[in-house]
Protein backbone atom coordinates (compact mmCIF):
# COMPACT_ATOMS: atom_id res chain seq x y z
CA UNK A 1 0.00 0.00 0.00
CA UNK A 2 1.77 3.57 -1.00
CA UNK A 3 1.70 6.19 1.58
CA UNK A 4 0.05 8.62 -0.45
CA UNK A 5 -3.24 6.51 0.37
CA UNK A 6 -2.49 5.97 3.62
CA UNK A 7 -2.48 9.65 4.32
CA UNK A 8 -5.18 10.56 2.63
CA UNK A 9 -7.09 7.51 4.81
CA UNK A 10 -5.84 10.23 7.91
CA UNK A 11 -6.82 12.81 6.27
CA UNK A 12 -9.87 11.17 5.87
CA UNK A 13 -10.69 10.40 8.88
CA UNK A 14 -9.49 14.17 10.39
CA UNK A 15 -11.70 15.55 8.36
CA UNK A 16 -14.43 13.60 10.04
CA UNK A 17 -12.89 14.50 13.17
CA UNK A 18 -13.02 18.12 12.42
CA UNK A 19 -16.80 17.03 11.00
CA UNK A 20 -18.04 16.85 14.44
CA UNK A 21 -18.06 20.94 15.00
CA UNK A 22 -18.58 21.39 11.47
CA UNK A 23 -21.62 23.58 11.87
CA UNK A 24 -19.23 26.43 13.15
CA UNK A 25 -16.18 28.41 11.82
CA UNK A 26 -12.30 28.07 12.92
CA UNK A 27 -12.31 28.72 16.17
CA UNK A 28 -9.93 30.23 19.02
CA UNK A 29 -10.55 31.42 22.06
CA UNK A 30 -8.08 33.83 23.42
CA UNK A 31 -8.86 34.92 26.85
CA UNK A 32 -11.99 36.08 28.94
CA UNK A 33 -11.66 39.89 28.65
CA UNK A 34 -13.52 41.52 26.38
CA UNK A 35 -12.64 43.90 23.80
CA UNK A 36 -10.06 41.79 21.78
CA UNK A 37 -9.57 41.59 18.32
CA UNK A 38 -11.12 38.55 17.03
CA UNK A 39 -8.18 37.49 14.37
CA UNK A 40 -10.87 37.61 11.80
CA UNK A 41 -9.69 39.25 8.02
CA UNK A 42 -11.54 41.90 6.01
CA UNK A 43 -12.15 40.96 2.76
CA UNK A 44 -9.48 43.76 1.46
CA UNK A 45 -7.01 42.81 3.50
CA UNK A 46 -7.37 39.12 2.88
CA UNK A 47 -6.53 39.87 -0.94
CA UNK A 48 -3.60 41.23 -0.42
CA UNK A 49 -1.94 38.75 2.07
CA UNK A 50 -3.11 35.93 0.02
CA UNK A 51 -0.62 34.24 -1.94
CA UNK A 52 -1.44 34.10 -6.12
CA UNK A 53 -2.55 30.84 -7.15
CA UNK A 54 -0.73 29.21 -9.95
CA UNK A 55 -2.12 25.78 -10.84
CA UNK A 56 1.12 23.34 -11.58
CA UNK A 57 0.84 21.66 -15.14
CA UNK A 58 3.83 19.08 -14.70
CA UNK A 59 1.57 16.55 -14.43
CA UNK A 60 -1.39 15.66 -16.39
CA UNK A 61 -4.40 13.69 -14.38
CA UNK A 62 -5.88 10.75 -15.77
CA UNK A 63 -9.10 12.53 -14.78
CA UNK A 64 -8.56 15.98 -15.06
CA UNK A 65 -10.36 18.22 -12.28
CA UNK A 66 -14.07 19.39 -12.87
CA UNK A 67 -14.23 23.08 -11.94
CA UNK A 68 -17.87 24.80 -10.71
CA UNK A 69 -16.63 28.18 -9.51
CA UNK A 70 -12.90 29.67 -8.28
CA UNK A 71 -12.74 27.84 -5.01
CA UNK A 72 -15.12 24.27 -5.85
CA UNK A 73 -13.68 21.89 -8.16
CA UNK A 74 -13.11 18.10 -7.85
CA UNK A 75 -9.62 16.58 -7.20
CA UNK A 76 -7.95 15.40 -9.92
CA UNK A 77 -7.51 11.87 -10.22
CA UNK A 78 -4.40 9.28 -11.15
CA UNK A 79 -5.44 5.88 -12.08
CA UNK A 80 -1.62 5.27 -12.75
CA UNK A 81 1.41 6.30 -10.90
CA UNK A 82 3.48 8.46 -13.09
CA UNK A 83 6.25 6.40 -15.04
CA UNK A 84 8.36 10.12 -15.48
CA UNK A 85 8.91 11.80 -12.28
CA UNK A 86 9.26 15.64 -13.46
CA UNK A 87 11.89 17.13 -11.24
CA UNK A 88 9.65 20.76 -9.64
CA UNK A 89 12.68 22.05 -7.44
CA UNK A 90 15.80 22.54 -9.03
CA UNK A 91 19.41 21.59 -6.47
CA UNK A 92 18.27 21.31 -3.00
CA UNK A 93 16.84 24.08 -1.76
CA UNK A 94 18.08 24.04 2.26
CA UNK A 95 21.78 26.60 2.99
CA UNK A 96 22.85 24.01 5.73
CA UNK A 97 20.65 25.31 8.47
CA UNK A 98 19.90 23.58 11.48
CA UNK A 99 16.27 23.40 12.98
CA UNK A 100 14.05 21.43 14.63
CA UNK A 101 10.14 20.34 13.91
CA UNK A 102 7.37 19.11 15.57
CA UNK A 103 4.01 17.09 13.82
CA UNK A 104 1.57 14.82 15.24
CA UNK A 105 2.06 11.16 14.49
CA UNK A 106 -1.01 8.57 14.86
CA UNK A 107 1.48 5.45 14.81
CA UNK A 108 4.53 4.39 15.95
CA UNK A 109 7.38 7.09 16.05
CA UNK A 110 10.45 5.63 13.90
CA UNK A 111 13.58 5.91 16.13
CA UNK A 112 15.49 9.15 15.32
CA UNK A 113 18.82 9.79 12.82
CA UNK A 114 16.98 6.63 10.64
CA UNK A 115 17.79 6.13 7.38
CA UNK A 116 15.02 8.16 6.06
CA UNK A 117 15.53 11.21 8.17
CA UNK A 118 19.08 11.15 7.00
CA UNK A 119 18.19 11.15 2.89
CA UNK A 120 15.75 13.73 3.53
CA UNK A 121 18.29 15.91 5.43
CA UNK A 122 20.77 15.32 2.52
CA UNK A 123 18.01 16.10 -0.49
CA UNK A 124 16.31 19.46 1.58
CA UNK A 125 20.11 20.47 2.12
CA UNK A 126 20.15 21.20 5.79
CA UNK A 127 19.53 19.47 9.54
CA UNK A 128 15.92 19.49 10.18
CA UNK A 129 15.43 17.46 13.41
CA UNK A 130 11.88 16.24 13.08
CA UNK A 131 10.18 14.67 16.60
CA UNK A 132 6.70 13.47 15.88
CA UNK A 133 4.74 13.34 19.09
CA UNK A 134 1.78 11.50 19.96
CA UNK A 135 -1.13 12.56 18.13
CA UNK A 136 -3.67 11.73 20.75
CA UNK A 137 -2.79 13.61 23.22
CA UNK A 138 -1.35 16.66 21.02
CA UNK A 139 -3.35 19.09 22.34
CA UNK A 140 -1.98 18.46 26.00
CA UNK A 141 1.79 18.65 24.74
CA UNK A 142 1.81 22.15 22.64
CA UNK A 143 0.57 24.23 25.79
CA UNK A 144 3.45 23.46 27.86
CA UNK A 145 5.86 24.72 24.68
CA UNK A 146 3.77 27.82 24.22
CA UNK A 147 3.77 28.56 28.07
CA UNK A 148 7.71 28.29 28.39
CA UNK A 149 7.61 30.38 24.62
CA UNK A 150 9.86 27.06 23.62
CA UNK A 151 8.34 26.06 20.29
CA UNK A 152 10.11 24.19 17.79
CA UNK A 153 11.02 25.99 14.34
CA UNK A 154 8.68 24.25 12.20
CA UNK A 155 5.16 23.03 13.91
CA UNK A 156 2.01 21.28 12.38
CA UNK A 157 -1.05 22.78 14.15
CA UNK A 158 -4.84 20.79 13.09
CA UNK A 159 -7.17 23.47 12.82
CA UNK A 160 -9.56 21.57 15.38
CA UNK A 161 -7.07 22.72 17.93
CA UNK A 162 -7.03 26.02 17.23
CA UNK A 163 -9.24 26.70 20.04
CA UNK A 164 -7.43 24.31 22.48
CA UNK A 165 -4.17 25.85 21.46
CA UNK A 166 -4.62 29.68 21.40
CA UNK A 167 -3.47 29.88 18.02
CA UNK A 168 -5.49 33.31 17.43
CA UNK A 169 -3.11 34.49 20.02
CA UNK A 170 0.00 32.73 19.08
CA UNK A 171 -0.13 33.81 15.73
CA UNK A 172 2.54 37.48 15.54
CA UNK A 173 3.64 36.28 19.10
CA UNK A 174 5.40 33.15 18.66
CA UNK A 175 4.35 32.21 15.31
CA UNK A 176 6.07 34.24 12.58
CA UNK A 177 4.41 36.71 10.14
CA UNK A 178 4.52 34.85 6.74
CA UNK A 179 2.69 38.07 4.53
CA UNK A 180 6.16 39.56 3.49
CA UNK A 181 7.20 36.61 1.92
CA UNK A 182 4.76 34.75 -0.01
CA UNK A 183 2.07 37.31 -0.11
CA UNK A 184 0.46 38.01 -3.90
CA UNK A 185 3.09 37.56 -6.62
CA UNK A 186 5.77 36.95 -3.75
CA UNK A 187 4.88 33.36 -4.12
CA UNK A 188 5.99 32.93 -7.36
CA UNK A 189 9.45 32.32 -6.06
CA UNK A 190 7.94 29.27 -4.56
CA UNK A 191 5.93 27.38 -7.58
CA UNK A 192 4.63 24.73 -5.74
CA UNK A 193 3.24 26.94 -2.72
CA UNK A 194 1.74 28.87 -5.47
CA UNK A 195 0.09 26.11 -6.49
CA UNK A 196 -1.76 25.54 -3.53
CA UNK A 197 -5.61 26.56 -3.43
CA UNK A 198 -6.68 29.59 -2.39
CA UNK A 199 -9.00 28.79 -0.23
CA UNK A 200 -5.99 26.04 2.01
CA UNK A 201 -4.46 29.56 2.51
CA UNK A 202 -7.35 31.53 3.89
CA UNK A 203 -7.42 29.04 7.08
CA UNK A 204 -3.64 30.31 7.80
CA UNK A 205 -4.88 33.86 8.08
CA UNK A 206 -5.50 35.65 11.18
CA UNK A 207 -5.80 39.19 11.32
CA UNK A 208 -5.08 40.27 7.51
CA UNK A 209 -1.78 38.16 8.05
CA UNK A 210 -0.62 35.07 6.94
CA UNK A 211 0.58 32.58 9.23
CA UNK A 212 -0.11 29.34 8.50
CA UNK A 213 1.09 26.70 5.56
CA UNK A 214 -1.89 24.66 4.20
CA UNK A 215 -1.25 20.95 4.00
CA UNK A 216 -3.63 18.48 1.84
CA UNK A 217 -5.57 21.59 0.77
CA UNK A 218 -8.65 20.86 -1.42
CA UNK A 219 -11.19 22.21 -3.18
CA UNK A 220 -13.81 19.54 -2.65
CA UNK A 221 -13.72 19.17 0.92
CA UNK A 222 -16.95 17.96 3.10
CA UNK A 223 -17.52 17.14 6.30
CA UNK A 224 -18.26 13.54 4.92
CA UNK A 225 -20.80 11.68 3.00
CA UNK A 226 -23.42 8.64 3.28
CA UNK A 227 -21.96 5.34 1.97
CA UNK A 228 -23.74 2.20 1.22
CA UNK A 229 -22.86 -1.10 -0.03
CA UNK A 230 -22.76 -0.54 -3.80
CA UNK A 231 -22.61 -4.33 -4.46
CA UNK A 232 -25.54 -5.37 -2.16
CA UNK A 233 -27.96 -2.59 -2.93
CA UNK A 234 -27.05 -3.53 -6.84
CA UNK A 235 -27.48 -7.04 -6.34
CA UNK A 236 -31.03 -6.21 -5.32
CA UNK A 237 -31.75 -4.15 -8.20
CA UNK A 238 -30.60 -1.08 -6.10
CA UNK A 239 -28.82 1.96 -7.44
CA UNK A 240 -27.69 4.83 -5.88
CA UNK A 241 -29.40 6.96 -7.75
CA UNK A 242 -33.16 5.57 -7.01
CA UNK A 243 -32.66 7.23 -3.30
CA UNK A 244 -34.43 10.62 -4.38
CA UNK A 245 -35.67 11.52 -0.82
CA UNK A 246 -35.44 11.20 2.45
CA UNK A 247 -38.77 9.04 2.39
CA UNK A 248 -36.88 6.45 -0.27
CA UNK A 249 -33.92 6.50 2.28
CA UNK A 250 -36.72 5.62 4.90
CA UNK A 251 -38.48 3.19 2.46
CA UNK A 252 -34.89 1.65 1.42
CA UNK A 253 -34.37 1.08 5.38
CA UNK A 254 -37.61 -1.28 5.38
CA UNK A 255 -36.48 -3.18 2.22
CA UNK A 256 -32.78 -3.92 3.65
CA UNK A 257 -33.26 -4.68 7.34
CA UNK A 258 -33.54 -8.61 8.14
CA UNK A 259 -33.00 -8.43 12.00
CA UNK A 260 -32.99 -12.17 11.85
CA UNK A 261 -30.47 -12.89 9.55
CA UNK A 262 -28.76 -9.98 11.93
CA UNK A 263 -28.98 -7.37 9.43
CA UNK A 264 -29.42 -3.91 9.37
CA UNK A 265 -29.80 -0.91 6.94
CA UNK A 266 -28.31 2.02 9.09
CA UNK A 267 -25.50 2.57 11.29
CA UNK A 268 -25.40 6.58 11.97
CA UNK A 269 -25.91 9.03 9.39
CA UNK A 270 -27.30 12.05 11.51
CA UNK A 271 -24.20 14.53 10.84
CA UNK A 272 -24.08 13.27 7.26
CA UNK A 273 -27.62 13.61 6.42
CA UNK A 274 -28.77 16.79 8.10
CA UNK A 275 -27.65 19.22 5.54
CA UNK A 276 -29.56 17.24 3.24
CA UNK A 277 -32.41 19.38 4.84
CA UNK A 278 -31.19 22.73 4.08
CA UNK A 279 -29.59 22.95 7.76
CA UNK A 280 -27.23 25.03 7.58
CA UNK A 281 -22.98 24.98 9.16
CA UNK A 282 -23.45 27.18 12.25
CA UNK A 283 -25.05 30.24 10.69
CA UNK A 284 -26.96 31.82 7.98
CA UNK A 285 -28.08 35.04 6.98
CA UNK A 286 -32.14 36.10 6.96
CA UNK A 287 -32.97 39.84 6.12
CA UNK A 288 -29.63 40.60 6.95
CA UNK A 289 -29.51 38.60 10.57
CA UNK A 290 -27.65 35.87 11.83
CA UNK A 291 -29.95 32.63 12.61
CA UNK A 292 -28.52 29.82 14.36
CA UNK A 293 -29.04 26.47 12.96
CA UNK A 294 -30.81 25.45 15.83
CA UNK A 295 -33.61 27.89 15.05
CA UNK A 296 -34.19 26.62 11.71
CA UNK A 297 -36.87 24.55 11.44
CA UNK A 298 -35.24 22.71 8.60
CA UNK A 299 -32.63 21.90 11.73
CA UNK A 300 -35.85 19.95 13.59
CA UNK A 301 -37.22 18.65 10.36
CA UNK A 302 -34.06 16.54 10.14
CA UNK A 303 -33.86 15.91 13.89
CA UNK A 304 -37.14 14.33 13.46
CA UNK A 305 -36.75 12.28 10.99
CA UNK A 306 -33.43 11.03 12.83
CA UNK A 307 -35.09 10.25 15.61
CA UNK A 308 -38.29 8.28 13.90
CA UNK A 309 -34.82 6.49 12.00
CA UNK A 310 -33.95 5.84 15.57
CA UNK A 311 -37.02 4.43 16.64
CA UNK A 312 -38.16 2.37 13.33
CA UNK A 313 -35.95 -0.53 13.65
CA UNK A 314 -33.91 -0.17 10.75
CA UNK A 315 -30.47 1.15 12.73
CA UNK A 316 -28.13 -1.10 13.72
CA UNK A 317 -28.23 -1.71 17.73
CA UNK A 318 -24.57 -0.63 18.19
CA UNK A 319 -24.84 2.75 16.31
CA UNK A 320 -28.16 3.19 18.81
CA UNK A 321 -25.56 2.33 21.45
CA UNK A 322 -23.00 4.88 20.27
CA UNK A 323 -20.88 2.26 19.54
CA UNK A 324 -18.36 3.31 16.39
CA UNK A 325 -15.52 0.85 16.98
CA UNK A 326 -17.50 -1.83 15.06
CA UNK A 327 -18.93 0.14 12.44
CA UNK A 328 -16.30 -0.64 10.05
CA UNK A 329 -16.00 -4.28 10.57
CA UNK A 330 -20.09 -4.58 10.07
CA UNK A 331 -20.16 -2.46 7.07
CA UNK A 332 -17.64 -4.95 5.50
CA UNK A 333 -19.30 -7.87 6.93
CA UNK A 334 -22.69 -6.77 5.18
CA UNK A 335 -24.34 -5.94 8.55
CA UNK A 336 -24.98 -2.76 8.13
CA UNK A 337 -25.23 -1.46 4.62
CA UNK A 338 -25.49 2.49 5.14
CA UNK A 339 -23.26 4.59 7.33
CA UNK A 340 -22.08 8.04 7.41
CA UNK A 341 -17.58 8.43 7.17
CA UNK A 342 -15.78 10.77 6.25
CA UNK A 343 -14.76 10.68 2.43
CA UNK A 344 -11.15 9.69 3.24
CA UNK A 345 -12.26 6.37 3.91
CA UNK A 346 -13.24 5.66 -0.01
CA UNK A 347 -9.43 4.74 -0.43
CA UNK A 348 -7.66 1.41 -0.93
CA UNK A 349 -7.11 0.36 2.54
CA UNK A 350 -10.87 0.06 2.64
CA UNK A 351 -10.72 -1.74 -0.64
CA UNK A 352 -8.62 -4.22 0.03
CA UNK A 353 -9.89 -4.71 4.15
CA UNK A 354 -13.74 -4.88 1.95
CA UNK A 355 -12.70 -7.39 -0.17
CA UNK A 356 -11.02 -9.38 2.17
CA UNK A 357 -14.50 -9.84 3.98
CA UNK A 358 -16.27 -10.26 0.68
CA UNK A 359 -14.72 -10.59 -3.17
CA UNK A 360 -17.61 -8.72 -4.33
CA UNK A 361 -17.56 -5.44 -2.12
CA UNK A 362 -17.75 -2.13 -3.70
CA UNK A 363 -18.08 1.09 -1.45
CA UNK A 364 -20.87 3.83 -2.75
CA UNK A 365 -21.89 6.95 -1.44
CA UNK A 366 -25.34 8.37 -2.55
CA UNK A 367 -25.52 11.57 -4.27
CA UNK A 368 -26.14 15.04 -2.73
CA UNK A 369 -30.21 15.10 -2.55
CA UNK A 370 -33.08 17.46 -1.47
CA UNK A 371 -34.69 15.45 1.84
CA UNK A 372 -37.81 16.74 0.78
CA UNK A 373 -37.16 15.52 -3.01
CA UNK A 374 -38.81 18.88 -4.85
CA UNK A 375 -35.98 21.58 -3.60
CA UNK A 376 -32.76 22.19 -4.57
CA UNK A 377 -30.26 20.08 -3.47
CA UNK A 378 -26.77 21.23 -1.41
CA UNK A 379 -24.75 20.74 1.17
CA UNK A 380 -21.79 23.39 2.69
CA UNK A 381 -18.65 23.15 2.02
CA UNK A 382 -16.03 22.75 5.11
CA UNK A 383 -13.02 24.25 5.91
CA UNK A 384 -9.88 23.86 2.58
CA UNK A 385 -8.13 21.82 4.94
CA UNK A 386 -7.68 21.41 8.39
CA UNK A 387 -3.61 20.80 8.47
CA UNK A 388 -1.81 23.20 9.18
CA UNK A 389 2.21 24.33 9.95
CA UNK A 390 3.84 27.24 11.14
CA UNK A 391 6.97 28.44 11.58
CA UNK A 392 8.87 30.18 14.53
CA UNK A 393 8.41 33.93 15.03
CA UNK A 394 11.78 33.41 16.34
CA UNK A 395 13.77 33.00 13.04
CA UNK A 396 15.72 35.39 11.28
CA UNK A 397 14.29 36.57 7.72
CA UNK A 398 17.16 34.58 5.94
CA UNK A 399 16.12 31.28 8.37
CA UNK A 400 12.31 32.03 7.56
CA UNK A 401 13.19 32.12 3.83
CA UNK A 402 15.10 28.59 3.65
CA UNK A 403 12.14 26.91 5.18
CA UNK A 404 9.89 27.94 2.66
CA UNK A 405 12.11 26.88 -0.14
CA UNK A 406 12.03 23.67 2.14
CA UNK A 407 7.96 23.93 2.23
CA UNK A 408 7.98 24.34 -1.66
CA UNK A 409 9.97 21.08 -1.69
CA UNK A 410 7.13 19.31 0.22
CA UNK A 411 4.69 20.69 -1.21
CA UNK A 412 5.55 19.32 -4.89
CA UNK A 413 2.74 17.32 -7.03
CA UNK A 414 2.04 14.19 -6.99
CA UNK A 415 4.11 11.88 -8.72
CA UNK A 416 7.23 14.35 -9.00
CA UNK A 417 10.45 12.97 -8.15
CA UNK A 418 10.25 15.28 -4.92
CA UNK A 419 7.04 13.95 -4.23
CA UNK A 420 8.15 10.46 -4.48
CA UNK A 421 11.30 11.06 -2.19
CA UNK A 422 8.91 12.89 0.48
CA UNK A 423 6.32 9.74 0.70
CA UNK A 424 8.19 6.72 -0.34
CA UNK A 425 12.06 7.58 0.22
CA UNK A 426 14.94 6.11 -1.20
CA UNK A 427 14.69 3.31 -4.40
CA UNK A 428 15.68 0.59 -3.59
CA UNK A 429 16.33 1.16 0.04
CA UNK A 430 12.85 2.24 0.91
CA UNK A 431 11.03 1.30 -1.62
CA UNK A 432 11.00 -0.90 -4.98
CA UNK A 433 8.53 -0.20 -8.01
CA UNK A 434 6.31 -3.28 -8.07
CA UNK A 435 3.74 -3.39 -11.31
CA UNK A 436 4.25 0.55 -11.37
CA UNK A 437 3.21 1.15 -7.77
CA UNK A 438 5.77 3.04 -5.44
CA UNK A 439 5.76 -0.45 -2.89
CA UNK A 440 7.39 -0.38 0.56
CA UNK A 441 10.31 -2.38 1.93
CA UNK A 442 10.58 -3.39 5.13
CA UNK A 443 12.72 -0.01 5.91
CA UNK A 444 10.49 1.62 4.05
CA UNK A 445 7.38 0.20 6.29
CA UNK A 446 9.85 1.28 9.48
CA UNK A 447 10.69 4.68 8.80
CA UNK A 448 8.64 5.96 6.26
CA UNK A 449 5.70 7.44 7.81
CA UNK A 450 3.30 9.44 5.83
CA UNK A 451 2.48 11.98 8.62
CA UNK A 452 6.09 13.44 8.99
CA UNK A 453 7.07 15.33 6.28
CA UNK A 454 3.50 16.13 4.63
CA UNK A 455 2.37 17.31 7.84
CA UNK A 456 4.97 20.60 7.05
CA UNK A 457 3.68 21.24 3.89
CA UNK A 458 2.21 19.07 0.96
CA UNK A 459 0.52 19.47 -2.27
CA UNK A 460 -2.64 19.83 -3.56
CA UNK A 461 -5.24 16.50 -2.67
CA UNK A 462 -5.43 13.93 -5.48
CA UNK A 463 -7.87 10.91 -5.89
CA UNK A 464 -5.39 7.80 -6.00
CA UNK A 465 -5.92 3.99 -5.17
CA UNK A 466 -2.58 2.22 -7.19
CA UNK A 467 -4.04 -1.02 -7.60
CA UNK A 468 -7.49 -0.45 -7.42
CA UNK A 469 -8.73 1.83 -10.19
CA UNK A 470 -12.31 0.74 -9.30
CA UNK A 471 -12.20 2.95 -6.05
CA UNK A 472 -10.80 6.07 -7.65
CA UNK A 473 -13.06 6.31 -10.91
CA UNK A 474 -16.01 5.58 -8.46
CA UNK A 475 -14.65 8.95 -6.03
CA UNK A 476 -14.10 10.75 -8.81
CA UNK A 477 -17.18 10.34 -10.46
CA UNK A 478 -19.17 10.81 -7.54
CA UNK A 479 -16.96 13.74 -7.03
CA UNK A 480 -17.74 14.89 -10.46
CA UNK A 481 -21.91 13.95 -9.95
CA UNK A 482 -21.87 16.60 -7.00
CA UNK A 483 -19.49 19.81 -6.81
CA UNK A 484 -22.31 21.39 -8.57
CA UNK A 485 -24.22 20.99 -5.33
CA UNK A 486 -21.87 22.82 -3.06
CA UNK A 487 -22.09 26.12 -1.48
CA UNK A 488 -19.71 28.50 1.01
CA UNK A 489 -21.35 28.73 3.78
CA UNK A 490 -21.22 31.55 6.54
CA UNK A 491 -18.28 32.15 7.60
CA UNK A 492 -16.39 30.09 5.49
CA UNK A 493 -12.52 29.35 5.77
CA UNK A 494 -12.45 32.23 8.98
CA UNK A 495 -10.29 32.17 11.73
CA UNK A 496 -12.60 33.79 14.59
CA UNK A 497 -10.42 34.14 17.97
CA UNK A 498 -13.36 34.40 20.77
CA UNK A 499 -13.18 35.01 24.61
CA UNK A 500 -13.29 31.78 26.09
CA UNK A 501 -16.68 32.12 27.86
CA UNK A 502 -18.16 33.08 24.02
CA UNK A 503 -16.53 29.67 22.58
CA UNK A 504 -18.05 27.76 25.21
CA UNK A 505 -21.46 29.22 24.07
CA UNK A 506 -20.09 28.34 20.02
CA UNK A 507 -19.86 24.32 21.46
CA UNK A 508 -22.93 24.15 23.01
CA UNK A 509 -22.33 21.03 24.75
CA UNK A 510 -25.12 20.49 26.57
CA UNK A 511 -27.52 20.94 23.16
CA UNK A 512 -24.94 18.36 21.38
CA UNK A 513 -25.37 15.48 24.30
CA UNK A 514 -28.99 15.65 23.71
CA UNK A 515 -29.29 15.64 19.86
CA UNK A 516 -26.92 12.64 19.71
CA UNK A 517 -29.05 10.75 22.57
CA UNK A 518 -32.27 12.03 20.18
CA UNK A 519 -30.49 10.63 17.11
CA UNK A 520 -30.10 7.14 19.32
CA UNK A 521 -33.82 7.57 20.24
CA UNK A 522 -32.98 7.89 23.79
CA UNK A 523 -35.00 11.40 24.15
CA UNK A 524 -37.40 13.45 22.04
CA UNK A 525 -37.12 15.86 19.94
CA UNK A 526 -39.13 18.02 22.50
CA UNK A 527 -36.09 17.43 24.67
CA UNK A 528 -33.54 18.73 22.52
CA UNK A 529 -35.92 21.90 21.65
CA UNK A 530 -36.16 22.67 25.45
CA UNK A 531 -32.31 22.11 25.99
CA UNK A 532 -31.80 24.21 22.94
CA UNK A 533 -34.16 27.03 24.59
CA UNK A 534 -31.94 26.86 27.69
CA UNK A 535 -28.91 27.31 25.49
CA UNK A 536 -30.13 29.94 24.41
CA UNK A 537 -31.44 32.40 27.05
CA UNK A 538 -28.25 31.35 29.11
CA UNK A 539 -25.62 31.66 26.61
CA UNK A 540 -26.90 31.23 22.46
CA UNK A 541 -28.04 34.45 22.44
CA UNK A 542 -25.32 36.06 24.21
CA UNK A 543 -23.30 34.09 21.38
CA UNK A 544 -25.47 35.26 18.70
CA UNK A 545 -24.74 39.15 19.51
CA UNK A 546 -20.86 38.70 19.91
CA UNK A 547 -20.96 37.19 16.15
CA UNK A 548 -22.65 39.77 15.40
CA UNK A 549 -20.92 42.92 16.24
CA UNK A 550 -17.48 41.53 16.46
CA UNK A 551 -17.60 39.13 13.08
CA UNK A 552 -20.32 40.23 10.86
CA UNK A 553 -20.57 43.77 11.04
CA UNK A 554 -16.94 43.97 10.49
CA UNK A 555 -15.84 41.20 8.68
CA UNK A 556 -19.37 40.03 6.82
CA UNK A 557 -19.82 36.41 5.74
CA UNK A 558 -16.79 35.28 4.26
CA UNK A 559 -18.95 33.64 1.38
Amino acid sequence: MSNELNRRSFVGRATAVAGAAAMAPLLSACGNGGGEQTGSNTASGLKKALPAYVPNKSLTPDIPSVSNGADRATDPAFLHYPTEHPVTVSGVPGKGGRYTAVTPLWGTVPSPGNSFFEAMNKALGLDLTVKPADGTNYATIIPTMTAAKRLPDWIQVPSWLNNNLNVGRLAGTQLADLTPYLSGDKVKQYPNLAALPTGGWQGGAWGNKLYGIPCFASKFVMSGTTFYRRDILESKGITGDDVKSAADLMSLGKELTDAKRGVWAFGDVWMYLCPFWGVPSGWKIEDGKLVNAYETPQFLEALDWHYRLAKSGYMHPDALAGNTSTASTLFYSGKMLIQGGGTGAWNLSDYQSGTAANKDYRRGSFNIFAADGKSKPGTYMGPSTSMFSYLNARLKPSQIEELLAVADYLAAPYGSREYTMVNFGVEGVHYTMKKGVPTATEAGKKYVQPQIYPFLAAPQAVISNQGADVVTKDYAAWQAANVKYLYKPVFWNMNISMPQSIATAAAGQAVFDTITDCTHGKKKVSDVQAAIASWKSNSGDRLKRWMTENVLDKYGTGQ
